[in-house]
């Protein structure tokens, strides 16, 4: 009997979703198991227990049924990245069960409720600012240094630093000292990861969504899902929002892409792979929110609808 790798390209990888709670993280997951994966989807809140975030109705434990009811393996974890023991048992715990591992997505943040945007760097209370980097920085650090050596096992290993922003979208003021310097680090160390990978055959890349609308964002706006369109009229950019999906199919993609190479050490969008890979939102658009903010700062008047 065959098995026919046309809609599962990644059939037999071995995949861990750092951070797949929710939002781009579990997102990433549910894709990365339709294209056939088994994913280790991780996190802090499970059924028994909530984060920081408070966020209660979002689990590993859904998002790796999710995995599942898609076509993958789900298989829920629950780990804080940021405590090495707890890191080093979940890939040792992977080592045992494949003995291998094909792709790592660190994803891993929650710091959104510490955010005082528009507040200079002196009044930032300090310990807000460094759990910040704990979270969107050290936790990817940490997760690296512990996975990679199981990663570069075999050639043709894929890392995805998830983060907000682009090499060039980040030129500007993010607002925040720590979120700036938090959303940058991954992209320096896809840079960096990139040069180090390339001796094994391996690729870093960053990749970040655009304007998602994340569970959690759809609550700070009071939408759903069904009527996100209703809160444009508070923020235009919202015309150019994305469904986490839309992220999701994008890190699929590259996962399955035998010459992502190409991309190795880059800083990419998923408007951008949209584009290259072909796919769209749930909704059949492709959003481009990062370019058209771009030709907004160069000084355009660029119409909306030809970046969805």
């Amino acid at each position: 009997m065959t098995t026919d790798t046309t809609d599962t390209p990644l059939a037999g990888r071995v995949v861990l979703v750092a951070g797949a709670t929710r939002g781009a993280g579990r997102a990433i997951a549910v894709q990365l198991g339709a294209a056939g994966a088994t994913v280790y989807a991780t996190g802090r809140t499970t059924r028994d227990r909530v984060s920081e975030v408070g966020r209660a109705t979002e689990t590993i434990e859904e998002t790796a049924e999710l995995v599942t009811a898609a076509g993958g393996e789900g298989i829920a974890v629950p780990t804080d990245h940021l405590e090495p023991e707890q890191v080093r048992a979940l890939v040792e715990r992977i080592e045992r069960d494949h003995g291998r591992l094909d792709v790592l997505v660190n994803d891993v943040w929650g710091g959104n409720h510490l955010l005082d945007f528009n507040t200079r760097m002196w009044d930032i209370d300090l310990d807000r600012g460094l759990r910040m980097l704990e979270l969107g920085a050290k936790s990817h650090i940490i997760t690296s240094s512990l996975a990679l050596p199981l990663l570069v096992r075999q050639p043709g290993g894929l890392v995805v630093e998830v983060t907000d922003g682009t090499a060039e979208s980040n030129k500007g003021f993010r607002e925040n000292f720590y979120y700036d310097l938090a959303k940058n680090a991954p992209i320096r160390m896809a840079f960096i990861l990139g040069e180090e990978l390339k001796s094994v055959g391996g690729t870093a890349v960053a990749v970040s969504p655009g304007f998602i609308r994340s569970e959690e964002m759809l609550d700070i706006f009071g939408l759903t899902e069904e009527t996100w369109r209703e809160g444009i009229a508070k923020q235009k950019h919202w015309a150019l929002s994305e469904s986490p999906v839309y992220t999701g199919r994008a890190v699929a993609a590259l996962a399955a892409d035998p010459e992502r190479a190409r991309w190795n050490g880059q800083s990419l969008h998923s408007g951008q792979l949209a584009k290259e890979y072909g796919f769209t939102d749930t909704d059949g658009s492709r959003p481009d929110v990062w370019t058209f903010m771009a030709q907004e700062s160069a000084g355009a008047e660029p119409s909306i609808d030809e970046y969805r």
